[in-house]
């Protein structure tokens, strides 16, 4: 049976504004996959109205294969 990774969403905690975008600039270099899509949010915990922390939600679709027409198959870990 061949199986092949055609996409994947991932989502990630970053501390900077800074941090996410070069962050994001370096998933887009990578050469085993095509970042498709990306997203950048502000996130606050508040406590009685004020905030107590924050930091950047970056989300990654990476494509790894065209889903009609896939080159490399998906090696499970064995664990």
């Amino acid at each position: 049976m061949s199986k092949y990774l055609v996409r994947t969403t991932e989502t990630f905690r970053i501390d900077t504004e800074a941090e996410a975008k070069t962050f994001i600039e370096e998933q887009k270099r990578k050469g085993n996959y095509e970042v498709t899509k990306y997203s950048t949010e502000r996130k606050e915990k508040k406590t009685k109205g004020e905030v107590v922390d924050a930091w950047y939600r970056v989300t990654l679709v990476k494509d790894f294969n065209d889903e009609k027409e896939p080159l490399s198959e998906y090696e499970e870990d064995d664990e």
